[in-house]
């Protein structure tokens, strides 16, 4: 039994930060993990001698980021990799048609030209829009608009499709007509060459967190919460749960008395999607150098369609490749050599025999993590964007809620996980918590250890 202040609940990011932040206010806090280790879905795997990030990997856009700026505060190193939302140009894309041949550069122009007219054509029918419309209702109107042959518009269909599952790892069906609403990313984005984690590692370290401690109730009562771990409880004046959309929505925590309906109705309306991340290393490069995504387009990118060359990482020819909504839920399922055997197969359509046996492979399936139960959330049909920050509560100003699910404006990224932490800290402490500040005591901390 234990008493406190605040108890948070979750070290993934917004988690951390939360407590942080609360801690450098002096506020005693205590952490509850269930897993082993600080991050939750920021998950960087060091076992091969470089890190592979099998959860989150980039920071989307760092204009005006405010996760940017402490990154660069803390001086971990960023390596340059725009995609863009699933973009069809801009940075250099091999791209093959239905085929899987190489497609030439007018073939590629007119690829993207016919993208770029039925997006165009896309919000205007996502605006015009009904309750009820789904993402797939609005792509189809907005194809049949389009003037443009069957096979043209086959390939976009199934672009549309794809874009969906990476960026919500949905079927697009199961989307809202605004899901891709929030979807501009502002500026360059980077990746992690030492790994991801070391964000929220440097930003826990001190703090009291006990691991393996799984959160299974709270008990709020006009003399605070309680909250059940096992055989162990925990009282504070506050709490802040962080833990994912997906663990909400299975009931992984028992509320007492149960949720009102302002933040249990957010809840069920959202969607938390499975986005999957396959992860195959080459001896011999068979792709162009300056190449960042390789795609196949129409029948031939059906299932595997992306490939991202992540070699820098780890100074190996290595691609990253995808299996998000249905089709990650179904891959999720197979043993790790069925699921590489069967994307080197689509990489064989493309290449033929230049592509090699694969020297090593890293596969995830955050769908059946049991604290997570997907990866991110996304806009299913009926939820609103207003959904997200309604679910951060509070309710009977003490139970607060973090992470990306709560953030309207970018969720299912870091960076609402970061600023949503940083709310509920603030609205337990009833004042703003500086950013600067906040960088410049982690840093401070970190070099009264070296002394």
């Amino acid at each position: 039994m234990g008493s406190f202040d605040t108890i948070v609940i979750g070290a993934g990011m917004s988690g951390v930060t939360a407590a942080r932040m609360l801690a450098d206010a002096g506020h005693r806090v205590v952490v509850l993990e269930g897993r082993d280790r600080i991050g939750g879905r920021m998950h960087t795997d060091r076992e091969a001698g470089f890190p592979v990030d099998r959860g989150a990997s980039w920071i989307h856009g760092i204009d005006g980021s405010p996760l940017w700026d402490l990154v660069q505060a803390l001086r971990i190193p960023t390596i340059e990799y725009t995609v863009g939302s699933f973009q069809v140009g801009g940075r250099p894309i091999e791209n093959f048609d239905g085929d899987g041949r190489p497609m030439g550069s007018d073939a590629t122009a007119r690829w993207i030209d016919d993208v770029d007219a039925v997006d165009r054509l896309l919000v205007d029918e996502i605006a015009a829009s009904s309750p009820g419309d789904t993402y797939l209702d609005v792509t189809e109107r907005a194809l049949d608009r389009s003037g443009l042959s069957p096979d043209r518009i086959d390939d976009i269909r199934e672009f549309f499709r794809h874009r969906v599952e990476e960026q919500c790892g949905a079927w697009i069906g199961d989307l809202d007509a605004h899901g891709l609403d929030e979807d501009a990313i502002d500026g360059d984005e980077v990746i992690f060459p030492h790994g991801y984690d070391e964000v929220p590692r440097r930003i826990g370290a001190g703090l009291d967190i006990r691991f393996e401690t799984t959160a299974t109730k709270i008990v709020r009562s006009t003399g605070g919460v309680t909250v059940h771990a096992g055989d162990t409880a925990f009282t504070a004046d506050q709490v802040v749960v962080t833990v994912p959309l997906g663990a909400l929505k299975a009931g992984s925590i028992e509320f007492e008395p149960a949720l009102p309906e302002a933040v249990a109705g957010p809840v069920a309306r959202l969607g938390m999607g499975v986005f999957n991340k396959v992860f195959i290393q080459f001896d011999q490069r068979f792709w162009n150098e300056d190449s960042y995504v390789l795609r196949a387009l129409g029948e031939a990118g059906e299932h595997w369609h992306s490939w991202y060359d992540v070699s820098a990482v780890s100074g190996l020819p290595t691609l990253l490749t995808f299996a998000a909504g249905p089709f990650g839920r179904r891959m999720q399922e197979l043993p790790d050599e069925n699921v590489v055997a069967d994307a080197v197969r689509a990489l064989r359509v493309l290449y033929g025999d230049a592509v090699g046996e694969p020297r090593a492979h890293w596969v995830t399936r955050w769908g059946d993590d049991e604290f997570s139960n997907g990866s991110y959330s996304y806009l299913a049909l009926g939820s609103t964007h207003h959904d997200h920050d309604d679910l951060a509560g509070p309710v009977d100003g003490v139970l607060h809620f973090a992470g990306e699910a709560t953030w309207g404006d970018e969720p299912a990224t870091v960076g609402a996980a970061y600023y949503s932490g940083r709310r509920a800290a603030e609205l337990v402490l009833g004042r703003t918590v500086d950013l600067d500040g906040f960088a410049a005591r982690i840093i401070e901390r970190e070099q009264k250890e070296a002394r």
